[in-house]
C-alpha cells in the first residue's frame, strides 16, 4: 500500500424504508375479503380493476381470481393477495379499499383520490 492509498471501512447504515404500497386495504376490508374467500371455498387473489361503463364513465371491478397474470401488480396484506392489471393501476394508484357498516347498508368502499366525480352508488367514477 502506498501513502496515497486509503482504507475505507464501511459500516452498515439503517435499512432503506420499505416502499409505500400503491393501493391500501384496511384491516376491516382484509377480514371481510378473507371471510368471503372462506365462505366461497376459493383460493387465489382478489382482482381489483377498472372497466369502462357505469353511470360516471368508469366502474370498479371486484372479483375472485384463481390465477395472476404475468403483468399484474400483486399486493399482499396480512396473507390476502390483491392483484391489479397495469391499466387499472393508473386509475387506482393511491386508492384505499375499506369495508363500512351502517344501519342502512354495509359493503366495500373505494376511497379513490383519482376520482374527480363519483355516483351515488359508489361503484362508478370519472377520472
Amino acid at each position: 500500500m502506498t501513502e496515497t492509498d486509503q482504507v475505507v471501512q464501511l459500516t452498515p447504515g439503517p435499512a432503506p424504508p420499505k416502499p409505500e404500497p400503491v393501493i391500501h386495504v384496511t384491516p376491516k376490508a382484509i377480514a371481510k375479503i378473507r371471510q368471503a374467500f372462506e365462505k366461497q371455498g376459493v383460493t387465489g387473489a382478489l382482482r381489483l380493476g377498472v372497466l369502462g361503463g357505469g353511470c360516471s364513465g368508469l366502474s370498479y371491478q371486484f372479483k375472485f381470481d384463481t390465477k395472476e397474470r404475468p403483468t399484474d401488480k400483486v399486493f399482499e396484506f396480512d396473507g390476502v393477495k390483491i392483484v391489479v392489471d397495469p391499466k387499472s393501476l393508473l386509475y387506482l394508484h393511491g386508492m384505499t379499499l375499506d369495508y363500512k357498516e351502517s344501519l342502512m347498508q354495509s359493503g366495500f368502499v373505494f376511497e379513490n383520490p383519482n376520482a374527480q366525480k363519483s355516483c351515488g352508488c359508489g361503484t362508478s367514477f370519472s377520472a
